[in-house]
């Protein structure tokens, strides 16, 4: 049924004449009797009798207005939520990331996201890297954060690189120092990054180069663990400097590392289909702050 048809029903029955309808839907006396007497013909029965030279709805118009009304108010919501999608303004967001940037860099930007969006809702996902890789295809979430390598053969990859930092506790002996080597590292007690063969690749070789030795007293799976045991004095540790930010409250002492080590990422959708809205501006958000960290 036109909706038009029964906003001018709805108009004619609030204000009892046509005249006034047409006044306020903007258009012509002879146009809304036109569409009231469409109207009629399309329910089948009268929906006004004429009463002291104003319309006066029939019983049958009266429990037609009242159903009209509601669907009207449907259409009206609609309307409303439609603009809402369109502007990025109502939806569910999921984002699936490995554990580092579910704990440290996720978690301010979607308070960001969702301060300004009060219909808008994201659930975060967190799997190790390589799980989150490989569920894209086929799982129901809208972008993926994972450590590199990523297979791209199904998802469109924006890559990112970070140079990680030297961590230390805060009365380490080498905490004076402004820059940090091999050199000066060889033998201290240190945090190994586990699950992150990049990391542990690139870190090991570059002891190796300087032939320097790597004293691996605890390997921990997270850069939050790496941070935790930074912090209660158990040795030092390479990390993103996003983590290192994120648990400087612990009384870590950041120091740059050189020769550079860098963390890479990537950050992903179905290549088969366009982020929605919520997923697109979402993804400005983490370029301006993975742009920034680079």
């Amino acid at each position: 049924m036109d909706v038009k048809l029964l906003e001018a029903f709805r108009a004619v029955v609030d204000s009892r004449s046509v005249t006034t309808a047409a006044q306020a839907l903007g258009i012509t006396q002879p146009a809304v009797s036109g569409q009231i007497a469409k109207l009629e013909e399309s329910v089948g029965f009268p929906l006004f009798e004429r009463a002291g030279g104003r319309l006066k709805p029939t019983p049958e118009g009266l429990l037609f207005y009242t159903e009209a009304t509601r669907v009207l108010g449907e259409v009206d919501r609609l309307a409303a939520t439609t603009a809402q999608i369109r502007e990025g303004q109502s939806g569910r967001l999921v984002i699936a990331s490995h554990p580092a940037a579910a704990i440290s860099l996720l978690p301010p930007l979607v308070a960001a996201f969702v301060a300004g969006r009060p219909g808008v809702s994201v659930r975060l996902v967190s799997r190790h890297s390589d799980v989150v890789s490989q569920l894209l295809p086929t799982e129901g979430y809208d972008l993926g954060i994972a450590e590199l390598p990523v297979d791209d053969t199904a998802v469109r990859l924006m890559r990112y690189q970070m140079r990680c930092v030297a961590i230390l506790p805060p009365r380490h002996a080498l905490a004076s120092r402004k820059l940090l080597t091999p050199a000066l590292l060889s033998g201290q007690p240190m945090i190994a990054p586990a699950r992150s063969p990049q990391m542990l690749s690139r870190v090991y070789g570059t002891f190796a180069g300087a032939e320097a030795q790597i004293n691996a007293v605890v390997e921990a799976e997270f850069f939050a663990s790496c941070c935790a045991l930074v912090a209660a004095g158990t040795g030092w540790s390479l990390v993103d400097p996003l983590s290192a930010q994120s648990f400087s409250h612990l009384g870590l002492v950041t120091r740059p590392f050189e020769p550079a080590v860098m963390y890479e990422i990537g950050v992903f959708h179905r290549r088969d289909r366009e982020p929605s809205v919520l997923a697109a501006a979402f993804l400005e958000l983490l370029e301006s702050r993975l742009g920034s960290a680079r």
